[in-house]
This record gives C-alpha cells, sequence and structure tokens, in this order.
C-alpha cells in the first residue's frame, strides 16, 4: 500500500538526513572522552545520554548511521553491479555450460553466510568496514543473479523477445535493452530489501568486532560495549537497537510499498 511507502520513506529519510547532517555537524565530538560524566541517562545536554567513555551517544548514532549506510550501501552496489549480469547472461545460455557455472557458484556462496565469509576475509585482511562491505557484497551476489535469471527467463519466451531475436540481435544485446529494462523494477524493489538486510549484517558483523574500528561509532559495537552494562544503563543497548530496528523497519516498509507501487498487476487491482 502507498502507506507503506510513505511511512517507509519518511523513516530512511530520517535516517539519511541524521547520517549527512552528521559530517557538518554533531552536539558532541563523537570521539570525544569524558570520564566525570559517563553513564548518564538521557538530558537535556546529552538527548540520549552518555555511554561507559562519557561520549555523547546522540552523536553516535549520528556518525553510526553513516557507517551503516555507507557499507549496505556499497555492499548492495556490489551485489547489483556482479549479479545482475551474471543472472542475465545465465538466462540468455539456459542450459549451457556457462547457465550451470553460475549457479552452482551461486550455490556455493549460499552455503556460506555473510558472517562465516567475514570471518574468513578478516583471518586473512584483518577486521574493518572495507571487509565487512566485501563480506556482504559476495553475499548479495548470488541473491541478485538468482532472482535477475529466474525474472529474465520468464521474458525470454514472450513475443516482443523472439521480434528482437528473428531482426537479428544478439543475446547481449536483448539482454541490455530489453530484458533488463523490464526487471529493473523487481531488482529495486529487491535492492531496498538488501539494503536492509545489509543494515543488519554490518550491525552483526560489527557486534562481534569484525566491522567497523574505533574510533568509528557502528551500532552493532555499541550494543557490544553495552551488554555488560545493560542493568546500569539499559539506554546504551535500548538506543541503537531501536535505531537499528526503525532503520531496517522503515526500509523494509519503503520495499513493500514499491513492490505495490511498481507491480502494474497491483495497480490494476486497486483501480
Amino acid at each position: 500500500m502507498r502507506r507503506n511507502l510513505w511511512l517507509g520513506g519518511a523513516l530512511s529519510s530520517l535516517v539519511v538526513l541524521a547520517a549527512l547532517i552528521s559530517f557538518v555537524w554533531t552536539p558532541f565530538d563523537h570521539a570525544a572522552m569524558n570520564i566525570p560524566e559517563k553513564l548518564q541517562r538521557p538530558n537535556a545536554v546529552h538527548w540520549f545520554g552518555t555511554d561507559h567513555f562519557g561520549r555523547d551517544i546522540f552523536s553516535m548514532i549520528m556518525v553510526g548511521a553513516r557507517t551503516s549506510i555507507a557499507v549496505a550501501l556499497v555492499a548492495v552496489g556490489i551485489g547489483m553491479a556482479l549479479g545482475v549480469p551474471l543472472g542475465l547472461a545465465a538466462a540468455a545460455r539456459k542450459g549451457s555450460w556457462l547457465d550451470e557455472l553460475i549457479m552452482r557458484g551461486n550455490d556455493l556462496i549460499f552455503a556460506f553466510p555473510s558472517l562465516v565469509i567475514a570471518i574468513l576475509i578478516t583471518a586473512v585482511f584483518g577486521a574493518g568496514a572495507i571487509n565487512a562491505i566485501i563480506a556482504i557484497g559476495i553475499f548479495n551476489i548470488p541473491v541478485f543473479a538468482r532472482i535477475t535469471r529466474g525474472a529474465a527467463l520468464s521474458l525470454w519466451e514472450r513475443e516482443f523477445i523472439l521480434a528482437a531475436r528473428v531482426a537479428g540481435k544478439s543475446a547481449a544485446r536483448i539482454s541490455v535493452e530489453h530484458i533488463l529494462p523490464n526487471v529493473a523494477n523487481l531488482l529495486i524493489v529487491q535492492g531496498t530489501i538488501q539494503f536492509s538486510l545489509g543494515i543488519l549484517a554490518e550491525a552483526a558483523l560489527s557486534y562481534v568486532g569484525l566491522g567497523a574500528q574505533p574510533p568509528t561509532p557502528s551500532w552493532g559495537r555499541m550494543l557490544a560495549d553495552a551488554q555488560t552494562l545493560v542493568s546500569l544503563a539499559p539506554h546504551l543497548a535500548l538506543i541503537p537497537g531501536v535505531a537499528i530496528i526503525l532503520t531496517v523497519l522503515g526500509l523494509n516498509l519503503m520495499g513493500d510499498g514499491l513492490r505495490d507501487y511498481l507491480d502494474p498487476r497491483l495497480r490494476v487491482a486497486r483501480t
């Protein structure tokens, strides 16, 4: 429904706005420690309170939004940039050795969750946001490849594709000129969903110490730091947890709304 699209867009825009503002302004320096003011509850000065080092949580949430969005956005971009061409190629060569190679490669990647891939990558290259992006991006490749291939296969039997083949167009040209525009709506919706999953994956990787490293704030690491202080200062875990929930909820609602809005069959049903 359009209500989901507007509500999801509003929540997502709020997070993006906070991330953008953090480039030029935060209430306090997110890395500045002030031990005498540690573990303060939300108040008029520190709106979300302070952590165990006296750092302003509101400022850390703003900069953490920047970290989460950047990691998830680049990871989804990697998945789309590599997965979509692979899916188009597999559909164009259905049943061939290329199709089998791509699909079996996807199965191999699916056998290793992004967290396991991240552990393998960080064991070689060390922990960090870049390696988290690579791990999440690798996991996104087969997702977009499978969705693109599945949607493209149904189009290859359509009359307008047969007409293009009769006109002498190559499979690659048909894929780019005719198949890709017709699956773009589906890819946009899936991209929104994978973006929300990327936020969760980045938080999970940071929680176990494989994501962004100090002093760069991360919502997942804020949760990890708060786990031993929940009884003393519950806001340390509550605030970043709510930030993750609202961000993922907003993106999922927006994806659901985009699916309803972009699907012509649902538009016809509504009219």
